[in-house]
């Protein structure tokens, strides 16, 4: 399993939202200089957010996003496959019903769902809030 720049920038734009949360809408301007990324990529990245309803739009001059909830209710798990659609490493995980022929005898199917709970395990745990901590953990330790 590979996350792809569309996964990567979608959570760097809703951890951003989440840093820079101070009751006014941030500008997509802002966040594309902020993270040092195109402004066009994150404006596609954000219209499929907002139809998830993760962010809410203000429109006009002074516009811009919100997260519709806490940070604490995002799970990295739930941006990630909104972006990414399954996270699973195989095709046969992808859906809820395995459609291999060979499941019965598939040694490497027990290793495949090992990973795929592994990497659920994890992206299922860790939330946008965690995030926000480990940015200010990390920022205080660069500070003189």
């Amino acid at each position: 399993m590979k996350i792809s720049t569309k996964g990567r920038y979608a959570l760097r734009l809703m951890l951003d939202l989440a840093i820079n949360d101070t009751g006014e809408p941030v500008r997509i301007r802002d966040v594309a200089a902020r993270q040092e990324i195109s402004e066009k990529y994150l404006e596609q990245i954000i219209s499929v957010l907002n139809k998830a309803g993760f962010v809410r739009s203000v429109r006009g001059p002074q516009g811009g996003y919100y997260l519709m909830k806490e940070p604490a209710q995002y799970t990295v798990g739930m941006i990630l496959r909104l972006t990414e659609g399954s996270l699973a490493p195989v095709a046969c995980l992808d859906g809820d019903v395995n459609p291999c022929e060979r499941q019965e005898s598939c040694v490497t199917l027990r290793l495949w769902q090992m990973l795929n709970q592994a990497v659920s395990d994890v992206v299922d745990r860790v939330t946008l809030a965690d995030l926000v901590e480990w940015h200010k953990q990390k920022a205080a330790d660069y500070v003189i």
